[in-house]
């Protein structure tokens, strides 16, 4: 019988030993001792704490490499494995100038950009023996398969900035410039195609928005300097942030005030300005304490919620009183908190309200009109805007709306339904209600279809169609609460 101590020593020999057939290159030998150890796959050597593909890799022993890559037993080799100093096997094979081996790793899946402790990836390695050996084929290989030309290890030096300038670094050198060129180019390329894609989402989301022409060439201004900001970024130029600008939206309800935020919320998280694409709404109830120290707090809280993001203050000239004499009201307190903190670059504000009271605002402190440096005017809906709209709302319905699975006869067109709100509403009915007209008279128009609808209806066509008679009397109905 063995003693402990015969057993530690056979253990310590057979350890040494697939190391040893690793950087010997003895196939056979590392063969038979897995079969037999199959656990020693990925045994870590006492002093580097390398594996057998480490060892292999970094003398090249690429039948060895092979062999442990294909390895089929329950256990698989660890291909991101690290010794001491953070480095994984392609590291070993890159900092010997062992380009085989690398090949054999990097067609197995390797992490080309994996960082040692010292940040350095495999290609800085690689440029390293190239340096010494004045062999570039690992570089080449590496570059082959697209290492990033760019990449900074903990002192900032990219591949490039290790090479000196004496002689025999020539042909390194341009073979590195070379690829960082066309790495930018590719890179651009791609930009390039992600730009088109968030340009052709943006498209989209303005398509939903009724009329507000100039707004909208306005935020396709914004979206598509950022987005070539993204692409000089892509091609190594240096440009500065953009800052959203703070906004003021000045109309009446229902002209889609709100609506748009939210689009301007998704635009400017798609290109990356802000980190969310959330929109903060709150009124003067929401900032507003009923007492002294209150205000505040209050209005801080609801500062942080909407950071990252939009906070539309809806309704903005409610929080300056009407008298300028009113020393009991909270809402300028509020206000200045907001002002506090629009330099911070953490939130965006847009201010939305009326035109005329929205004044009292403007010229409530002497820092509005510094920091908000962008006014929309929101113009009343007109029939044809209304009319639109209506479409736009009953093509896009969701599952839980009252209207879900409903749909339009032929007959009520664009030209049609404006025709008939034009006849049906006053001038002042549009402008006091807008876009909030749409709606109500949908879900009208649907209450008329049920009224005149028999119950012994089977026409499934007939039971989901709202009518030109149901619209006229859906609208009727809601004009005459308004008279």
């Amino acid at each position: 019988m063995q003693r402990p101590q015969d057993q530690r020593s056979r253990s310590t020999a057979t350890r040494a030993t697939i190391h040893g057939y690793a950087q010997s290159g003895n196939l056979l030998g590392l063969q038979r001792l897995l079969r037999e150890i199959p656990s020693l796959l990925n045994e870590r050597n006492a002093v580097m704490g390398q594996t057998p593909l480490h060892v292999s890799a970094g003398y090249n022993k690429n039948e060895i490499v092979k062999f442990l890559l294909d390895w089929e037993g329950v256990e698989k080799v660890e291909l991101e494995a690290k010794n001491m100093y953070g480095e994984t096997p392609l590291h070993m094979a890159a900092k010997n100038g062992c380009n085989e081996a690398a090949r054999l790793l990097l067609a197995h899946g390797a992490i080309i950009e994996a960082r040692a402790n010292n940040g350095m990836t495999p290609l800085h390695l690689a440029v390293w023996y190239s340096i010494r050996s004045d062999d570039c084929s690992t570089v080449e290989t590496l570059l082959e398969y697209n290492a990033d030309g760019s990449a900074q290890d903990e002192e900032g030096k990219t591949p490039l900035n290790h090479l000196s300038k004496g002689p025999g670094s020539e042909k390194l050198c341009e073979l590195l410039h070379r690829h960082l060129e066309e790495q930018r180019k590719r890179r651009a390329l791609e930009a390039c195609s992600e730009t088109k894609a968030k340009m052709e989402e943006l498209e989209s989301a303005l398509s939903s928005i009724v009329g507000l022409h100039d707004l909208k060439i306005q935020l396709q201004k914004w979206a598509k300097g950022m987005l070539l900001d993204e692409r000089r970024r892509a091609l190594g130029l240096q440009v500065g942030l953009r800052r959203p600008p703070h906004m003021a939206f000045l109309g009446n309800p229902g002209t889609g005030k709100t609506m748009v935020a939210r689009v301007l919320g998704r635009l400017l998280h798609m290109v990356g300005i802000l980190p969310t694409d959330r929109v903060t709404e709150v009124q003067r109830t929401d900032l507003v304490g009923e007492f002294v120290g209150h205000t505040g707090p209050k209005t801080r809280r609801k500062i942080k919620e909407a950071e990252g993001g939009i906070l539309f203050v809806d309704e903005a000239y409610r929080l300056i009183p009407m008298q300028k004499a009113d020393d009991k009201d909270y809402g300028i307190e509020a206000l200045e908190e907001i002002m506090s903190v629009m330099d911070s670059g953490k939130v965006v504000v847009i201010f939305a309200g009326y035109c005329e009271p929205m004044k009292r605002v403007i010229a409530s402190n002497e820092g509005f009109c510094r920091r908000v440096t962008k006014f929309f005017h929101f113009s009343d809906f007109n029939p044809q805007d209304l009319s639109k709209i209506l479409h736009l709302k009953m093509n896009q319905q969701t599952e839980n709306s009252v209207l879900y699975g409903f749909k339009l006869h032929s007959s009520c067109s664009v030209e049609v339904i404006a025709g008939l709100i034009e006849r049906e509403t006053t001038e002042k009915q549009r402008r006091e209600m807008n876009g909030g007209l749409v709606d109500p008279m949908l879900v009208n128009a649907r209450e008329n279809l049920d009224l005149r609808l028999s119950f012994d209806c089977i026409d499934t066509d007939e039971l989901r169609t709202i009518t030109l008679e149901d619209l006229e009397a859906g609208l009727s109905l809601l004009t005459q609460l308004d008279s």
